[in-house]
């Protein structure tokens, strides 16, 4: 990937997987991250996050890998889209705290 495709790339808001191997090859090379960004084009906190997450990703840093960060995504995505459908019967039910169908079914009946 030459320079020009690599500036042409940050068109997107999400870089290409062969485009962020590039800046962080650039970088391991010897560049500095200022330079690198302002030759693609892209902030140096771009590429620090960019780098960091590597980092994780091999196992020299701890924390949540690319695919942990994924799978979480999904998940809350998944949880924004059914709240709206949860049921609301007062300010406790979403905690559990009451349940009126577990309530009838402990409440001895009345003689």
């Amino acid at each position: 990937m030459t320079i020009q495709q690599l500036s042409e790339a940050v068109m997107s808001r999400s870089y290409p997987p062969e485009f962020r191997r590039k800046v962080l090859d650039l970088v391991a090379s010897g560049r500095k991250v200022a330079e690198v960004a302002q030759l693609l084009g892209i902030s140096d906190q771009t590429i620090y996050v960019r780098r960091r997450q590597h980092l994780i990703d091999t196992g020299q840093l701890p924390g949540t890998n690319s695919t942990g960060q994924s799978e979480l995504a999904v998940a809350r995505k998944r949880i924004a889209e059914l709240e709206p459908s949860w049921p609301s019967t007062g300010r406790h039910s979403a905690l559990g705290m009451f349940n009126p169908v577990e309530y009838e079914l402990r409440t001895p009946p009345v003689a």
